[in-house]
This record gives C-alpha cells, sequence and structure tokens, in this order.
C-alpha cells in the first residue's frame, strides 16, 4: 500500500486544491436560484471521476437534481462496492454570521471554512483521490467499484428512491460505502449503525369561515389556536413522552453494542446543554438515560405553529384557522405511516366540537436504518479506524435520520456503512461550516485501506 499512500500524500496540496474549487461551486438544492451551482456541481464531481480513471461515467437526469453515475468493474472475483455521496449543500444564511464568504474557502488552524466542506464535499472527494491513487500507480482497482453522487440530500432526496429503483441492476453491489453522514465526536472514534427514521405532517384547525373581531366574538366564537394547543398537548405527558397510542407499539430493541457505548462513554450532559446555550434542567439526566432517549427513543417535536396575525403590536381578532408542523424520528420496527395514522386518530379524538380538522403528510417518510453487526466490512472499518486513530470505535447511534440506509436495501438488497470523516461538531448546515484537514489526510489513507483490504480478502478467500 505505500505507493498509494505516498501518492496521496505527495498530491496533498493539488487534492486541496481541488476541493477548495469544488467549495466554491454554491449547489444550493433547494433554492432554484443556485440552478447553475447545481449544474456545475454535477459537472465538476463527473470531472473528476473520469480524471480518476473511471471508464463509465454519466450525469443521468431524475426529475428534479442530476445524480452522477460512475463504474469501474473489471476486477472478476473481488466485491463490488458501490459508494454514495453527495454534491448539494445547505442555504449559507444567515450571511452576516460567517466569519468568512460561505463559497470561499479559507483554512485557519488547519481547518477548511467553507457551506458544504464537510456535509459533505469534503468526505465525497475522499474516495475520488483515493481512486484517482490507484488509477496513478497501478492503473486498476482492488475491488469493483461503483459511485452514486445525487444532488437533492439536502433537500430530502426526493427523487432517490425511484432512481435508485429504476437503476438498480446498474447499482448491483455487494455493500454500500457511504462518504456521508459524520462521526459523533472529534475525539472519539466512532461507527454510524443506527440511525433513526422519519414522518412529517402539517395539522390544520379551522373555526369560523373568517377572521372575527376578538370583542365582538370574544368568547363565543371558535378559536382555533386555542383548540389547536389543546390538542397538541394532548400527544405528551408532563416528562415530555409520547403517549398516543399505537405510537411505539412495533419497534425492535436495540443493538446491544450501542446500549455498551452509552453505558461507557461516561456523556457529560451539563455540557451539552451549555453547548446548545440552554438552561440545565433541574435535576440533571444521567448520561446513559440522555443519551438512550436522543439515540434511541422514538421523538414527536414540534416544528412550528401558526395562526392569527403575526405582525408587530396587537391585532384584536380571532383567527379562522391555526396549523401545526410535526415531525417523528422513528426507531427501527416503526412504519411512517402508521405512526401518521396513529397521531391523526390521537388528534380527532380530542377535536373539540365545533372546529374542522385536516391532517396532511409531507412526503413518504423513512424507515430507521439499523445495519448487521456482524457485517464483515463494518468490522473491517473498525479495524481501520483503531489502527489510524488510536482506539477502537464505538459503534453509536444517530438520532437524525439518512434515508439512504432504507432506499438501498429495499431496491439493491445492500447494507450501507457509513465511513465519512466528518464530524458532528463541525457546524454542518450553520454558518462557519469547517472540516478538519487532518480528517482529509486521515480520510484517504482510510479510504485506500479498506478497499485493498476487501480486494485482498477476496483475492485469499477470506
Amino acid at each position: 500500500m505505500s505507493e498509494v499512500e505516498d501518492w496521496l500524500a505527495a498530491h496533498e496540496a493539488e487534492s486541496l486544491e481541488t476541493l477548495k474549487a469544488f467549495c466554491r461551486i454554491p449547489s444550493v438544492s433547494t433554492d432554484p436560484a443556485f440552478a447553475e451551482g447545481i449544474r456545475d456541481a454535477s459537472a465538476f464531481v463527473a470531472d473528476r471521476l473520469r480524471e480518476a480513471g473511471f471508464p463509465t461515467v454519466e450525469v443521468i437526469p431524475t426529475g428534479g437534481h442530476p445524480v452522477v453515475l460512475a463504474e469501474w468493474c473489471d476486477s472478476p472475483g473481488a466485491p463490488t462496492v458501490l459508494v454514495y455521496g453527495h454534491y448539494d449543500v445547505q442555504p449559507p444564511d444567515p450571511l452576516d454570521k460567517w466569519r468568512s464568504a460561505p463559497f470561499e474557502p479559507e483554512i485557519r488552524e488547519d481547518r477548511l471554512y467553507a457551506r458544504g466542506v464537510s456535509d459533505d464535499k469534503g468526505p465525497l472527494l475522499i474516495p475520488l483521490l483515493v481512486a484517482r491513487a490507484f488509477d496513478a500507480t497501478r492503473g486498476r482497482l482492488p475491488v469493483n467499484l461503483k459511485v452514486i453522487v445525487e444532488g437533492e440530500e439536502e433537500s430530502g432526496s426526493p427523487h432517490l428512491d425511484q432512481t435508485v429503483e429504476r437503476l438498480k441492476d446498474r447499482l448491483a453491489c455487494d455493500f454500500v460505502l457511504s462518504a456521508d453522514g459524520a462521526m459523533w465526536r472529534a475525539d472519539l472514534p466512532s461507527m454510524t449503525v443506527a440511525s433513526r427514521g422519519m414522518t412529517a405532517l402539517e395539522v390544520f384547525v379551522e373555526g369560523a369561515g373568517k377572521d372575527l373581531h376578538s370583542g365582538r366574538h370574544g368568547g363565543t366564537g371558535p378559536n382555533p389556536i386555542r383548540a389547536l394547543v389543546h390538542m397538541l398537548a394532548s400527544l405528551h405527558d408532563e416528562a415530555g413522552n409520547v403517549t398516543v397510542p399505537g405510537f411505539a407499539d412495533s419497534a425492535l430493541p436495540a443493538d446491544p453494542a450501542i446500549r455498551e457505548a452509552i453505558r461507557s462513554v461516561g456523556f457529560d450532559v451539563g455540557a451539552y446543554f451549555d453547548s446548545i446555550g440552554a438552561e440545565r434542567p433541574d435535576p440533571l439526566p444521567g448520561g446513559e438515560e440522555f443519551l438512550t432517549r436522543q439515540w434511541l427513543i422514538p421523538t414527536l417535536e414540534f416544528n412550528g405553529i401558526s395562526g392569527g396575525y403575526q405582525g408587530a403590536g396587537t391585532k384584536t381578532v380571532i383567527p379562522s384557522s391555526a396549523s401545526a408542523k410535526i415531525t417523528c424520528r422513528l426507531v427501527a420496527g416503526q412504519d411512517p405511516a402508521k405512526v401518521a395514522d396513529a397521531i391523526t386518530r390521537q388528534l380527532e379524538s380530542v377535536l373539540p366540537t365545533g372546529f374542522r380538522l385536516k391532517v396532511t403528510r409531507h412526503g413518504p417518510g423513512s424507515s430507521a436504518f439499523a445495519l448487521d453487526p456482524e457485517l464483515p466490512a463494518l468490522k473491517l472499518a473498525e479495524e481501520i479506524l483503531g489502527e489510524l486513530l488510536g482506539a477502537h470505535p464505538l459503534r453509536v447511534a444517530m438520532g437524525a435520520t439518512i434515508p439512504i440506509g432504507d432506499v438501498f436495501a429495499k431496491h439493491l438488497g445492500a447494507s450501507i456503512v457509513f465511513f465519512s470523516f466528518s464530524t458532528s461538531d463541525e457546524d454542518y448546515h450553520a454558518p462557519n461550516e469547517f472540516f478538519r484537514l487532518s480528517s482529509f489526510r486521515t480520510g484517504q489513507i482510510a479510504w485506500a485501506r479498506i478497499l485493498e483490504r476487501l480486494g485482498a480478502s477476496a483475492a485469499g478467500g477470506g
């Protein structure tokens, strides 16, 4: 492996300039004003794949933003690995909170600051650079390698499911290595082996057919805000536990390795509340209880509520309608549609007379992801991280949702290993996003080693 790793080290400065060029492209997927940036970013990825030696590279329409698909499969008997990543980024707002321009990369203290550098342009570029290193030093890869890079991850991946289904024959693989994701902490090696699913709802309550004067109609006219607040309060108990009948009946037990990680890590709950600028609750929960709730317990959160006058000052009105946005993070075993139905039934059961209720779902939702704890590729990834980072990684869960695990399992029958070298403290989705350049360097060695050992294992019959 020395020649591949030596090549990567010798080209470190060039690779960094490539990453900077990638980060200068404003590939915001959710805002049509950035359509040119989306086109430029997909073309940039395609060019880097061709430069790396992939004989087949295509930019494929999806009905939304395109995916980039590459194939290099000329190693009979070797495993076929599918690499996943995304080239789109979050909006840079609020701009006034950035110390440097979000699309003008700047290095400070061995960190590169730019929108999208950690999520996911830096981690995505790593396997492309590694493929180029193999091509430059050996003229071949140790495995059969396919790459799919989407441009809608930051806006919910609305076309990924149908795209993977349509391309499933070309994407067929033994397993998926994701360049997206993140390690839990910068000072603690970790492997994400589970993430929560999600379902999203919007609740509308209507009273009168028009807004009413609060003096003329107060005390008699139906107030949808009062009704909505009463209904929402029925979804939790005083401690914040979800009380919806049937909400979590089908939830499955978590991987014991995750529970062991929770017990062993000694999480500082007080420091967490300090870091988010919140008052510490009294009594302060223990670290084990806290992480269990954040990783392994399904949630129901109110994301927004509206109704009536929202401007400055006062307007004496009883609004005709009120609404709330709800998202639920789900654990393995929960069905997004059935969870949404359970919430709807609960809201219907507490709807006061004289009001109308409408509940709409935003998309089909996604199921929770849980990786087979005995997957050989997972154990190999852990071995390599242990070598490079000096400690065997913890197996952790992610409270957030990564739909790709369910998509690839459903259409390809393939498990996914998250092999990203960003960390959760790098302010992705926020101003001053950064990527540690030490992780950029270490990640290249790790990807080179995992591809090499996967090929060697197959050649040796292991």
